[in-house]
């Protein structure tokens, strides 16, 4: 399968489950205090007018999130059910549909961006290819939150909810996603991890915070 093909897929999958998928997560943060410590930072790190932005936005939760808190933010999702849903719920939330090698953004338009659990989608082969274009929409010093499950398995579902989808979610190992920031122009400041909630898929998670040089 072509890496276009494969995105194809992904975005196949995701519009098939965006409602079910808004419905079910749309306050998974209540449950995940670190998360919200982590996003609570990054929003005071960000210069005060700076727009966030939240890759793979899904529904757009965590941007909403972010905006009631006072941040002006914009989710970007490969997935056009995922951004129409994010609409319909989160009005102080700006919403375009975009692919993560070739974000919908200008240079430097963003104070900060997240990324949780996005890149895994990717193949490897395309992560210097989506570091080098978040950089790029960030702002000098800008901050770079993400997140991932730690391994180096890629699970694959054909179901989902019930429904049918064809995506793969790989998982990533620390050192190496922290090797391909640097070399994208990023300084790793924090590298964290924990176990899941458990309310969670029982994998252990990743998360970086990178600073744009």
């Amino acid at each position: 399968m072509s890496d276009r093909e494969q995105r194809d897929s992904v975005r196949r999958s995701y519009d098939t489950v965006a409602e079910e998928y808004a419905a079910r997560l749309h306050d998974e943060l209540d449950g995940k205090p670190l998360d919200r410590a982590l996003l609570a930072s990054l929003r005071e790190q960000t210069a005060p007018g700076a727009a966030i932005a939240d890759l793979g936005c899904g529904p757009g939760h965590v941007a909403a999130w972010l905006a009631g808190r006072g941040a002006r933010t914009v989710g970007i999702d490969l997935s056009a059910g995922m951004v129409e849903a994010g609409r319909r719920r989160f009005p102080k939330v700006e919403f375009r549909e975009g692919d993560l090698l070739e974000l919908p953004a200008d240079d430097g338009e963003f104070g900060a961006a997240v990324a949780l659990y996005t890149f895994i989608h990717l193949e490897p082969d395309d992560l210097p290819r989506a570091f080098a274009e978040t950089r790029r929409i960030l702002r000098p010093s800008g901050l770079l939150l993400l997140s991932f499950h730690i391994g180096e398995e890629v699970r694959h579902l054909d179901e989902w909810w019930g429904h049918d989808v064809d995506i793969d979610f790989r998982f990533l190992q620390p050192a190496p996603v922290t090797g391909l920031l640097e070399a994208a122009g990023f300084t790793v400041e924090m590298h964290m991890e924990r176990t899941p909630y458990a309310h969670e898929v029982e994998t252990r998670r990743a998360y970086l915070l990178a600073r744009r040089a």
